[in-house]
């Protein structure tokens, strides 16, 4: 028997796993994707997660980029760079991923992929995870199977509200190097395009963030792609679900926890979502660690925590989000064209800021812009 199984080897899944091997526990990764294993996401990395491992993430950064640049209906454009110690990392999620998972078994985590997981089962004082390659045995269980996964509804947690992106992948023969990270207001309703560059390509993104998903994401992406010398036709448009933090909820049951996307660990402002993935992974493997040394409050410490130290603070982006996604003109005006934007934009990134710290001001700003005399 494990002390924990682990089912999804995306961030969260797999910075868990690694954490409690390398804390002494025994540690089972099940995935139902043979890795490496592609994954529509626009990789845009937090260099901040840096300092909560003790390896370097240097050979799997695709690009790093400082020049970000905004646009309103393709003009009106406003370029920025960012001020932070540290560039945005570009990566492509195959890579990325796959050097977690190295990490995790050369601490001692045992890999188990191209194995879905079908069921499962509390009995006695462990889980029973049944696989299509066996039944495996665990004192504890991490939910890590993203926003579509079936553990958290089968562990008994209420569903969230599923959110339809579009990425469009283009690859080019030449550099896209100097390109900066894009976003496009304007184009679409409640949401909002955005462009990531790779050192040879681009992640080309649309969602809406509040209201309805968007019906058909071609026609946006067909009139922003141009935008980069590429064309949708040149790609492949990929539909993947988020699901956008929507209020504090338990994170924890008997003796498991939910994880990442399956938590609905992602941003309801900028849809970020490998950062709080791999936050999320971490507390859960401390969180387990100390159930396993007998702390019987462990797991609901867990809840409490993120609830905490990351929930806490999406409320306020939420609050930004339903402001600014309603009137994304007067948002633009009074919001993104200040210079102070984009610096608050690294900050936040970077962790050094919370949205608690300027959500008051820029809500102020946005609701005050719309009055008449006074909006655009």
């Amino acid at each position: 028997m494990f002390d924990c199984l682990v089912v999804g080897a995306g961030p969260g899944g797999s910075a868990a796993a690694y954490q409690l091997t390398k804390a002494g526990r025994s540690v089972l990764l099940l995935e139902k994707a043979a890795l490496p294993r592609y994954k529509p996401c626009s990789g845009a990395v937090s260099p901040s997660i840096a300092r909560w491992f003790d390896f370097d993430f240097e050979p799997v950064i695709d690009l790093k980029v400082r020049r970000v640049q905004y646009t309103w209906q393709l003009g009106d454009t406003v370029n920025a760079e960012l001020q932070t110690s540290e560039p945005i990392w570009m990566v492509k999620r195959e890579v990325f991923d796959q050097l977690l998972v190295t990490q995790a078994q050369r601490q001692g985590v045992e890999l188990k992929d191209a194995t879905a997981v079908t069921g499962i089962e509390f009995q006695g004082d462990s889980w029973q995870v049944k696989t299509d390659a066996g039944d495996f045995a665990g004192r504890y269980l991490i939910a890590a199977d993203g926003a579509t996964g079936p553990m958290a509804a089968w562990l008994g947690f209420k569903p969230h509200k599923l959110r339809r992106a579009s990425v469009l992948e283009v690859r080019t023969a030449e550099s896209t190097a100097d390109r900066a990270l894009s976003f496009e207001f304007g184009l679409i309703k409640n949401g909002c395009l955005w462009s990531f560059p790779k050192a040879q390509g681009y992640s080309i993104g649309v969602s809406s963030f509040l209201g309805s998903d968007l019906k058909d994401s071609r026609p946006p992406l067909s009139q922003y792609a141009p935008s980069f010398g590429v064309s949708v036709e040149q790609g492949q448009i990929y539909d993947q679900a988020l699901k956008f933090w929507d209020g504090n909820r338990p994170l924890h049951t008997q003796r498991a926890v939910v994880v990442g996307e399956a938590a609905a660990m992602v941003d309801p402002l900028s849809a970020e979502g490998i950062r709080p993935a791999i936050f999320s992974g971490l507390k859960a493997a401390a969180a387990i660690d100390q159930a396993l040394s007998g702390e019987t409050d462990a797991l609901a410490t867990y809840t409490e925590t993120i609830h905490a130290e990351w929930g806490a603070d999406m409320q306020w982006a939420q609050r930004i989000a339903s402001v600014f996604f309603r009137f994304p003109k007067v948002g633009y005006r009074v919001g993104i064209k200040r210079p102070s934007a984009t610096e608050r934009l690294g900050q936040l990134l970077a962790g050094d800021i919370h949205y608690s710290d300027i959500a008051n001001r820029v809500i102020k700003r946005i609701s005050t812009g719309w009055l008449p005399g006074r909006g655009s």
